[in-house]
């Protein structure tokens, strides 16, 4: 059982615009020859932050289109956030805030022995990286520079903690790479 940020970002260190939108994203590849689908098939809950939900909320429509539902996940999820926010029909919920650590027991049950997402966004896989649960980064890496917008990982992470694992080409617009958290980093405790 591994904790994985799985997220695409920019050439230039972005999940997302300032104002949250992915249209810089979407023409640059096709999640279906990613490693995507063999990814999701080993996870088994899945958290994510509020910018991240409300932006589910906020294309449940389109979402609903491409996936043939407005919540594409099986899995449960907590979704962390101080603030009040619209339940998605059919969607396996949890709201909570707080520190990671006091829900991350939940979900490792939860998940029996599949992996746990972190879907994003950034800050929320910082702090997991924090209180060293987070075990791996699997970054997908689109010929797009945004200049500005939503960090992909607000955090100093310094050599040696992150090691390369493997990378992969995907298609001529984006690239892969997946790193193991070391967890024998003292600043990772």
């Amino acid at each position: 059982m591994k904790t994985q940020y799985f997220t695409a970002t920019s050439l230039d260190g972005f999940l997302a615009t300032e104002d949250d939108s992915l249209d810089w994203l979407f023409p640059l590849g096709d999640l279906n020859d990613s490693s995507y689908p063999e990814f999701i098939s080993e996870v088994g809950a899945l958290a994510m932050g509020s910018a991240t939900y409300e932006w589910m909320v906020r294309h449940a429509d389109s979402v609903a289109a491409e996936t043939g539902s407005a919540w594409p996940y099986t899995q449960p999820a907590w979704v962390f956030s101080s603030r009040q926010l619209p339940m998605i029909e059919g969607a396996n919920i949890q709201f909570v805030n707080g520190d990671v650590r006091n829900v991350h027991a939940q979900m490792q049950a939860a998940a029996e022995g599949k992996n746990i997402w972190i879907v994003g966004g950034g800050d929320l896989a910082g702090q997991f990286y924090d209180a060293g649960l987070l075990d791996e980064l699997i970054l997908q890496v689109g010929s797009a520079t945004l200049g500005q917008g939503k960090p992909l990982f607000p955090r100093r992470v310094l050599s040696p903690v992150l090691h390369l694992t493997s990378v992969r080409q995907m298609g001529s617009g984006m690239v892969e790479l997946r790193y193991d958290v070391r967890k024998d980093n003292p600043d990772n405790a």
